[in-house]
Order: C-alpha cells, then sequence, then structure tokens
C-alpha cells in the first residue's frame, strides 16, 4: 500500500477509534461506577484516559512503517 494512502486510512481509523473509545470509556465509567467513592472514579478515568494510547500507538506505527514482511532466504 503507498505510503499517503495508508496515512490517509490511518487518521480516519485513528480518529474513529479516539471517538468511539471516549464514548464507550464515558459510557462504562457512568453506568458502572455512579454509587463509587471519588477515588474508584479517580482511578478508572485515569486508566481509561491513558489506555487509549496503546492501540493509537499501534495505528501511528502502521501509517509509518506498514505490514512490512520479512523473507528471508533458505541457505539450501
Amino acid at each position: 500500500m503507498r505510503n499517503p494512502l495508508r496515512k490517509f486510512i490511518g487518521m480516519l481509523v485513528l480518529v474513529t477509534f479516539v471517538i468511539v473509545y471516549a464514548f464507550v470509556a464515558m459510557v462504562i465509567g457512568d453506568m458502572t461506577l455512579q454509587h463509587a467513592s471519588l477515588a474508584v472514579q479517580l482511578l478508572y478515568f485515569g486508566i481509561a484516559g491513558i489506555a487509549w494510547t496503546l492501540p493509537a500507538g499501534a495505528i501511528i506505527w502502521w501509517m509509518e512503517h506498514g505490514f512490512r514482511i520479512s523473507r528471508r532466504r533458505d541457505s539450501d
């Protein structure tokens, strides 16, 4: 896949992912932690606020490098 096309697709996937992730994390936090203590809420939203960076980093890595398959030559 050509680099500009891969970056465009990656940008669309990244923006969509961040928006969907934010809404899902917010709904899960709101529905399950309504009666939890402030410390538990802060812990959840702190972890949820940082956790999106791992998949986003993978998407950005793919945008830069793509899926490179190394081909080794057999020594036989």
